[in-house]
């Protein structure tokens, strides 16, 4: 794990060692393959910066699932196998389809995890400028008025009003200063947009 403005603990090896493993238990055929976790993929050559919050959550999502939600399905898959005819048992035939989908998700984390580059947007508190971690108030050219929080390709929501940084919207206004106008590629044509409000968590927010 690479790291900007901010240091996050990384994986135990021995964890990553097992992740990879733990392929051995779930491939029975060459159909039952792992087909890549169906998340945003990065732009090639960039790096992929996430914040101190986004990183502890996906660290923990991994965690969880290495620890705890994979050796209960493993459980079940080994006590479904004992029970005759796997072809038509249930349970057996469930319990290894989740076992793909939970090591698939773990190569998945895993690999983003370690490309992860942590910055940590409360170094710009009480800043004017655009960078990564920012809360950007901004005003288009027919006077609608929106609030994007910029963040890693990995932990934006874009139902809670999050973006990535490699978005268009993001890629037009990072640099960019309040009061600054800046112009931005949309379906409809060209427009512009000026900087109305810059924000960044305060240190003190953090935990």
């Amino acid at each position: 794990m690479a790291t900007n403005q901010g240091v996050v603990g990384s994986i135990p090896a021995s964890r990553t060692i097992y992740i990879y493993m733990s392929k051995a238990f779930t491939r029975e055929s060459d159909k039952d393959d792992e087909d890549e976790d169906s998340s945003p993929s990065l732009p090639n050559g960039s790096k992929n910066y996430i914040t101190p919050h986004g990183y502890a959550h996906m660290r923990h999502e991994l965690l969880q699932l290495i620890d705890d939600e994979r050796p209960k399905v493993v459980e079940i898959v080994h006590w479904a196998a004992s029970n005759g005819d796997r072809s038509e048992n249930g349970d057996y035939i469930y319990g290894k389809k989740r076992l793909r989908e939970i090591d698939r998700r773990i190569r998945f984390l895993t690999k983003r995890l370690e490309i992860a580059v942590v910055s940590d947007p409360c170094v710009h508190f009480g800043g004017d400028q655009v960078f990564f971690g920012a809360t950007v108030t901004y005003e288009d050219q027919l006077g609608s008025t929106n609030t994007i929080t910029i963040l890693g390709i990995d932990e934006a929501d874009s139902l809670n009003g999050q973006v990535s940084w490699v978005s268009p919207i993001a890629q037009a206004l990072l640099k960019a200063h309040v009061g600054d106008v800046v112009k931005l590629q949309t379906p409809k044509g060209l427009i512009e947009i000026e900087v109305l409000k810059v924000a960044y968590p305060s240190p003190q927010d953090k935990p």
